[in-house]
């Protein structure tokens, strides 16, 4: 080496992981989105759709933020939406920076609480409050909620008002959550966006259609799984099966005449081509599994 030493390509280099943690319905999966410029995290306008921490990795020429969407915060007696929440807070735990996300228009007293007394409980966790749907507040109730937010008891990094949805103030946000990285080499590749395996995201995107397309509690009582995943002459064929736990929910699912199912699958699978690049043909099943979301090793059985 003639006593030269190498030079680190990654000096100055900043790189971590952040949780994205808020009520149901603030807008987390939008600014995820939004975030790395590529939809992976599905949306709706109904709560809790999210079910699973889906994971974001958002690439700068000197910085890589690799993103954890977590379900929504919320109080519930069931079992599988304590899982889910359990799922959010345990993510606090994991990460280098905590983004917490809330909703201008519509505050969620008792979830915030819950973020709040988890965050307090990291206090070596820099965190960033993005004050989301600004577009739908005045200005004076705007600053009414900074100034709360400010007095808190939280040590916020910096608190951005933000729009996700129309990309208002978000490469600011980017800015100040860099900042408080540490620094390393890049923890992906510079063209991976997600961790997650193209089934899991093919299931989200039929699920995203079901909660668009749906009512009422139908959306809440469903899962969808793989059964086949394959390619044959250019063409990814996928069989998928909807599991719901009452006939009533499967007979709302497939329509009269199949209609409804039809409107699920023809929208999925635009998505699907999208993401994966290829001609697709989805083929669509409607399973009744009996109050599923109450049964653990039911919530196990279909990926939860």
């Amino acid at each position: 080496m003639n006593g030269r030493t190498q030079k680190d390509p990654f000096s100055g280099f900043r790189s971590g992981f952040a949780a994205i943690a808020g009520a149901p319905n603030v807008g987390k999966s939008t600014l995820l989105n939004r975030l790395i410029g590529e939809k992976i995290s599905i949306i709706s306008s109904k709560p809790q759709t999210t079910r699973n921490r889906i994971m974001g990795v958002m690439h700068g020429e000197n910085h890589q933020i690799v993103f954890l969407d977590t379900p929504g915060v919320h109080e519930s007696e069931k079992t599988f939406n304590r899982k889910i929440v359990q799922v959010a807070l345990t993510a606090i735990d994991e990460v280098d920076l905590v983004l917490v996300v809330i909703d201008a228009s519509s505050p969620e007293d008792r979830s915030e609480s819950m973020i709040i007394e988890k965050l307090k409980k990291r206090p070596k966790t820099p965190a960033v409050l993005a004050i989301n749907k600004i577009d739908r507040v005045e200005k004076t109730k705007l600053l009414k909620i900074i100034d709360k937010w400010s007095d808190i008891g939280i040590p916020f990094a910096d608190i951005v008002p933000i729009s996700a949805l129309l990309g208002t103030q978000v490469p600011h946000l980017a800015e100040s959550m860099v900042k408080l990285l540490p620094e390393g080499p890049p923890f992906f590749p510079e063209d991976a966006l997600t961790d997650m395996p193209e089934r899991f995201i093919v299931c989200e995107m039929i699920r995203e259609k079901i909660f668009e397309n749906t009512g009422q509690e139908v959306p809440y009582g469903t899962a969808v799984t793989i059964e086949d995943f394959s390619e044959d002459a250019g063409i990814i064929r996928i069989h998928a099966a909807i599991h719901v736990e009452r006939d009533s929910q499967k007979g709302i699912i497939i329509g009269k005449n199949g209609a409804m199912l039809k409107t699920i699958g023809t929208q999925a699978r635009m998505d699907i081509e999208h993401l994966l690049g290829a001609k697709v043909f989805l083929k669509l099943f409607v399973r009744v599994e009996k109050n599923w979301s109450r049964d653990p090793r039911a919530i196990r059985k279909l990926g939860y």
